[in-house]
């Protein structure tokens, strides 16, 4: 069937306001745009459920466009829509402070789920979206009361399907059975260094994903909405499986010149290209950013969206009225924060004990599992190893939504799924977990967890050389440096049991980014409290653990290190006759954020005299220690060999630091 006037009308107002954002902007993608406006138009108005006006409704579908270049698509969509979008913020796409950057950015832009850009993230956020949604479900609905009900939508290309890390997410999906997961591929065989062909034409893309146990459907044609009304609806209607729409579209249809070109993928069209291809739509190219009055009030889903909130909000408080206590939890877990008691809860080691600080941490996780009750994660394959399941928590499986995702082999998308159930909301520190060395492979999602403010939680275990026999593969080095380097990620490395405790308190506590715990292996000695400074100097990044006096000298370590500096610190003072004092410094970003006068406090800017113990790279280190000071560091790879021999040849042990800073003093002073 032909579309209907009004329907053409507002694909084509999609077109032009795409074409010309990217033309004002003066680059950018406009093709993926233009070839998907009835889809984005169908999706919108018909299937979505959403309120313009509250966009964080909680029962609301979700939308993700995983192919992030074709932005201007869904900002056209949420200004036509309703959402707080002024049409004057297309004009000022991709400019400072405007509200349409270059690719969606959550907590900026008003209906934007999640940022992506970077190629399948988006792709596997959803996946996480979908996880959070049948949890809750499980957790908070009943026969007849069903508040948690809804779909997760995406966009995606070519591009996300090459990336490894939606190839992981669509086959954990699949696995799991999630079938709120509605999925479009944009099959328009163009890449921008040219065609598919030159890399991706020769798999079935279609029977990859059926492989993995996906429903997957054709639309042979973007522009026919009978067809991909027919197909939305076939998918929704799966429920055990997720479903893959694969889509065939032109990009930058109908541009006369600059269609099923590369160009058109990441490029404007041009004025000239512009002006013909609204003459070929029968539009009055003089026209910039036009929108036709009949299409502003056609596609405005303001008034369906409050129907639709009402009629959820009547259902919930329905609910509430008959399940209080599910109603209490529900307000609690959509505050982001534990219960209350949880502090409590937190256990205190006693002195000497050895233990590794991923014990501790396990000891923590039982503890405060009552008080995070949609606290979810896991880790990849190495659940044993990094101490991270919940116990009696149950799995999460195509039958049953338990606490502990088995989440496989897949760090990478791990960590963009564990992104996706944080930004879904009623879901209180979703985490993941694996080695430290392997944080590379999660580091993409790491960085999105960083910049979209997610406060989720890493949990890496296996923090050093210590890690022993594997050897250099499975030792990280540089890693601490590369992950401190990430704007808002608070990367704390615990010395002792109880520093552990407070650790995670911290990460329980934060809000507005994500949080990293780096764990030992190894055992270490849970320091006497009654001799040293108490652990909560955990919740300022440093603090002055232990001084003989005003100090002449200053030990700064993290993690399994301090206790091998406080060692040293004693027996140069005792030896030395010089006054000693010794920092723990976990979280440098924290330390950041203290105020001049307490960092000053801990490292008096008089003291040149400083050593720092750290079984990682040097890089960044010269800020702490100062031009004069030294630094017992690694910068080169580990070894083969039990964990304590590692670190006593390579110099993590008394002696040499008894060394070290003896020689430091005396060419200090």
């Amino acid at each position: 069937m032909p579309n209907t006037d009004i329907e053409q009308l507002s694909i084509d107002t999609i077109r032009t306001l795409a074409m010309d954002a990217v033309q004002e902007a003066e680059e950018a993608h406009p093709g993926t745009a233009m070839a998907l406006a009835p889809l984005g138009y169908l999706l919108y108005t018909r299937f979505l459920q959403h309120s313009p006006s509250d966009p964080e409704w909680p029962d609301r579908d979700r939308f993700v466009l995983s192919a992030g270049h074709a932005c201007i698509l869904q900002y056209s969509l949420l200004h036509l829509t309703g959402y707080n979008l002024a049409l004057e913020q297309l004009k000022r796409f991709r400019q400072w402070q405007s509200l349409t950057p270059g690719h969606p950015e959550h907590f900026l832009t008003p209906g934007i789920e999640t940022t992506t850009g970077p190629l399948g993230q988006g792709f596997a956020n959803g996946v996480g979206l979908a996880i959070a949604e049948r949890f809750l479900a499980e957790r908070y609905n009943r026969p007849h009361h069903e508040i948690v009900d809804h779909h997760v939508y995406a966009i995606c290309s070519d591009g996300d399907l090459m990336e490894g890390v939606a190839s992981e997410a669509a086959s954990i999906a699949g696995h799991l059975g999630l079938g709120k997961l509605v999925y479009i591929y944009d099959d328009n065989r163009i890449t921008i260094d040219g065609t598919t062909a030159l890399s991706f034409d020769t798999e079935d893309k279609g029977a990859r994903f059926e492989a993995y146990g996906w429903h997957v459907q054709h639309v042979s044609d973007a522009n026919d909405l009978d067809a991909l009304t027919s197909a939305i609806e076939t998918a929704r209607a799966e429920t055990a499986r997720p479903s893959l729409i694969v889509v065939r579209s032109h990009i930058a249809y109908p541009a006369p010149n600059a269609q099923d070109t590369a160009k058109a993928h990441g490029t404007a069209l041009g004025e000239e290209e512009v002006r013909r291809t609204k003459e070929v739509m029968g539009w009055d190219p003089d026209l910039k950013f036009h929108v036709p009055v009949q299409v502003a009030e056609h596609m405005n889903q303001v008034q369906r969206g409050i129907e639709l909130e009402q009629e959820w909000q009547r259902r919930f408080e329905t609910w509430s009225t008959a399940f209080p206590g599910l109603r209490e939890d529900w307000d609690q877990v959509h505050s982001g924060k534990p219960r209350t008691g949880f502090l409590e809860a937190l256990p205190e080691f006693p002195p000497g004990e050895m233990m590794m600080t991923r014990d501790a941490g396990k000891k923590v996780m039982e503890a405060i599992r009552s008080y995070v009750p949609t606290m979810i994660g896991g880790a990849a394959d190495l659940a044993e190893s990094t101490r991270t399941a919940f116990e009696g928590g149950g799995v999460f499986s195509r039958i049953h939504a338990g606490r502990n995702v088995p989440w496989g082999v897949r760090e990478h998308a791990m960590g963009a799924i564990v992104n996706g159930i944080g930004l879904h909301g009623g879901m209180v520190k979703p985490y993941g977990s694996t080695f430290l060395i392997f944080s590379d492979y999660m580091r993409p999602a790491v960085r999105l967890s960083a910049l979209m403010g997610v406060d989720v939680l890493w949990v890496w275990s296996h923090d050093s050389v210590g890690r022993g026999k594997d050897g250099p593969t499975h030792q990280p080095i540089e890693h601490y440096a590369a992950l401190r380097a990430i704007p808002n990620l608070w990367f704390i490395r615990p010395a002792d049991a109880n520093e552990t405790v407070y650790a995670w308190k911290v990460a329980l506590e934060r809000h507005g980014g994500p949080v990293a715990l780096a764990l030992t292996r190894q055992k270490v000695p849970t320091l006497d409290r009654s001799e040293v400074a108490p652990a909560q100097g955990v919740e300022r990044g440093a603090y002055v653990l232990w001084e003989s006096g005003d100090p002449d000298l200053i030990l700064i370590a993290t993690g399994s290190e301090v206790w091998v500096a406080h060692d040293a610190a004693r027996r140069v003072a005792s030896e030395n006759g010089m006054n000693v004092r010794v920092v723990s410094m976990p979280c440098w970003e924290l330390f950041e954020l203290q105020s001049a006068e307490y960092r000053d406090e801990v490292l008096p800017p008089d003291v040149k005299a400083r050593l720092s113990v750290e079984a990682g790279a040097s890089l960044g280190w010269k800020r702490w220690v100062g031009d004069h000071g030294d630094s017992i560091a690694l910068d080169r790879f580990g070894a083969s060999a039990p964990g304590e021999e590692v670190l006593e040849r390579l110099g993590f042990n008394v002696d040499n630091v008894v060394a070290r800073a003896t020689a430091l003093l005396e060419r200090v002073s």
